[in-house]
């Protein structure tokens, strides 16, 4: 097979084979976008906001409060942290930023129950 003489119709075949793989990967690894998220970073700590952009290992989260220190309301992983919020009294929340921009490892959606316990979360104080 010569590329230079593929018709149109191999051309939108091979399109289709190959095209809608990689759009399909693409969508699957976009879903967390429009999501509140728990974020664990590379270097950054953990944060939770909405993801607005990712590619890669790279994301954009807006409403952004770093979880300077956090303790799960129920269990002890940040994914008992996304299914069932903080412990006010223990845990130490930032005041939101507009957006970061960050290297992410792990990106976990947030319960209503969390979303609520963390966005209702005092601001931490400088002590």
């Amino acid at each position: 097979m010569n590329i230079n003489e593929l018709t149109i119709g191999q051309v939108k075949e091979l399109t289709n084979i190959f095209g809608n793989q990689t759009q399909s990967t693409a969508a699957g690894l976009n879903t967390m976008i429009g999501k509140k998220c728990v974020v664990r970073t590379y270097s950054a700590g953990v944060w939770f906001g909405e993801i607005v952009e990712k590619s890669g290992n790279e994301v954009v989260i807006k409403n952004a409060r770093r979880m300077w220190q956090w303790f799960a309301e129920e269990s002890i992983s940040l994914s008992g942290v996304a299914l069932y919020g903080i412990k006010h009294h223990k845990s130490k929340i930032t005041p939101a930023v507009e957006s970061v921009w960050l290297e992410a490892i792990e990106l976990i959606p947030a319960t209503e129950k969390a979303i609520a316990s963390i966005e209702g979360a005092p601001n931490v104080k400088a002590e």
